[in-house]
């Protein structure tokens, strides 16, 4: 495999990959807050306790509700996440040119 630029390697400050990856976040981050919503309390956020036989129902809706709330803005996180993962995407590439152009 070679290591030259456009050799067929992803790119690691894809746009469309790190707009993903910030989604994702989100959407992991927001699933937690819900389970432990509903862990803390006895009857849950969606009001089912915890002996229901939906149990997996309900995390797997809690999920699917995580993903859909992080994909349509959510907690403005993922937008947040996401520039900081672009400087830093670019601070590197600039770091990798500058220390290959010096040898």
């Amino acid at each position: 495999m070679s290591l030259v630029p456009g050799s067929g390697l992803p790119k690691r400050n894809d746009p469309g990959k790190i707009h993903e990856a910030a989604q994702q976040f989100e959407s992991l981050l927001i699933g937690e807050l819900l389970k432990t919503s509903r862990q803390a309390g006895g009857s849950g956020w969606l009001g089912t306790d915890d002996q229901d036989a939906g149990q997996t129902g309900v995390e797997m809706a809690e999920e699917q509700f995580a993903r859909m709330l992080s994909a349509s803005g959510g907690l403005k996180l993922s937008s947040t996440i996401e520039a900081a993962l672009k400087v830093e995407s670019a601070r590197t590439d600039s770091a990798q040119v500058a220390a290959n152009g010096s040898h």
